[in-house]
């Protein structure tokens, strides 16, 4: 089966702070604190944030932050908009310093893209989708502040968007999709939909075993270089993350049990770069901090040796969660 190039990833995540201005980083200038969550959040679940300097990427993270509206940019400069919001809020719990932030500010920022039917706008444009719905919930529960919405209607807005197959779409009668990218249009998402329910407590709301059916029915199992690896939806590619975005959702419903965690370790420990680091989409395609994230953390889920364990709705290390809500 292999192992887990834990060091290697380590220096590739490193190594992309200095790589700003490369193509590829241009390219991705607009979700870099999107990057930073990816990349901080793996460092941590391998034990190794320490590496990096907390009050330089809190520094930076601020310089982000609109003090006129409460809301975070994706950069310096960028527009706000709740999913670079979300990432922010993320980051900062990460290094136990929430505490920088006008909390009541970002809250009023978030709660003011809520619309008269439950959903969320992801900023002052209009788009509505549910994982700005999810990204909403989340943040506010980091927060302490779910009060600043009407959560009521946010989760039957939610409801709203199940499908006859126990999926959810992105909107009312979106194709059923196990998670979109946070930052990607065009796919739906059951990931964003689970999650705001599970933090909400509304998860009863869900048909465990149909919606369990269908996320595991994501597992591909044709023998081949992409054999236990997961799809987002029917005859689509497998990809390193839906590891994530499958796992956590069956995990918060409990049907986790209904996939082979062998092989799907298997297929994700397969997509490293063993030499440079880093992981894929699929094996032998290029690295990327995105899918070197979403591997690790599901094999955090799969409670890989070593690694620490992540929570399956707020997407942080537990040990983040429990000081966030538990203070320890």
């Amino acid at each position: 089966m292999g192992e887990l190039e834990s060091d290697k990833h380590v220096e590739y995540i490193l190594s992309i702070e200095k790589k700003k201005d490369d193509f590829d980083a241009l390219l991705m200038e607009h979700l870099r604190i999107n990057g930073a969550y990816w990349g901080l959040t793996t460092l941590d679940i391998l034990h190794k944030i320490s590496a990096v300097d907390p009050d330089e990427v809190i520094s930076w993270v601020m310089k982000c932050y609109h003090d006129d509206c409460g809301g975070f940019g994706g950069n310096i400069g960028h527009d706000p908009h709740i999913l670079n919001t979300l990432s922010a809020v993320q980051i900062l719990a990460l290094f136990d310093r929430i505490n920088v932030l006008d909390a009541e500010m970002v809250s009023n920022y978030i709660a003011g893209l809520q619309n008269e039917d439950g959903s969320f706008s992801g900023d002052m444009w209009g788009e509505i989708d549910t994982r700005f719905s999810y990204c909403a919930i989340c943040c506010l529960s980091i927060l302490h502040r779910l009060n600043k919405i009407n959560v009521e209607k946010a989760v039957n807005y939610i409801v709203s968007c199940k499908n006859l197959d126990g999926g959810f779409g992105c909107t009312p009668g979106g194709e059923s999709h196990a998670g979109q990218s946070m930052l990607f249009r065009g796919e739906q998402d059951i990931f964003c939909c689970v999650g705001a329910l599970a933090i909400t407590g509304s998860l009863h709301h869900v048909d465990r075993d149909l919606l369990g059916w269908w996320l595991c029915e994501r597992q591909c199992n044709d023998g081949g270089p992409n054999d236990g690896g997961l799809n987002g939806r029917p005859e689509k590619l497998v990809d390193v993350c839906y590891s994530w975005w499958v796992l956590s959702s069956l995990i918060m419903i409990d049907r986790v049990h209904w996939i082979d965690k062998d092989k799907l370790t298997r297929f994700i420990l397969n997509c490293q770069d063993k030499e440079n680091g880093g992981i894929s989409d699929r094996a032998d395609d290029a690295v990327d901090v995105f899918h070197t994230y979403f591997g690790v953390a599901g094999l955090s889920l799969m409670e890989y040796p070593g690694l620490k364990s992540i929570d399956p709705a707020y997407a942080l290390p537990v040990d983040v969660v429990n000081r966030i809500f538990f203070g320890k």
